[in-house]
């Protein structure tokens, strides 16, 4: 399934192919808020705004960084994170 740059509106099924989930699931986030959508046509069909799916992207890449400096962070010991000081 191809999606169109251009598109201003991506299906739930192309969105899904996108983020390596489920048609449902990016239903779910836009109900969870994560993702804007609406429901446009005849019959109703949901779609998601692209720039909604970039700022998803972005979101997910800030908190994987921010998870692996807190990772990181936690597994580094006192004296590589302080400096090795003695005070006597």
């Amino acid at each position: 399934m191809s999606t169109d740059p251009e598109a201003l509106f991506f299906t739930p099924a192309q969105v899904a192919e996108l983020l390596g989930i489920s048609p449902e699931e990016v239903v779910a986030l836009v109900h969870d808020g994560a993702l804007r959508g609406t429901q446009l046509g005849h019959p109703v069909a949901w779609r998601v705004e692209r720039e909604s799916v970039r700022d998803y992207l972005d979101d997910q890449n800030e908190r994987s960084r921010r998870h692996a400096l807190w990772h990181q962070s936690n597994v580094a010991s006192m004296p590589e994170v302080w400096g090795s000081h003695n005070p006597l």
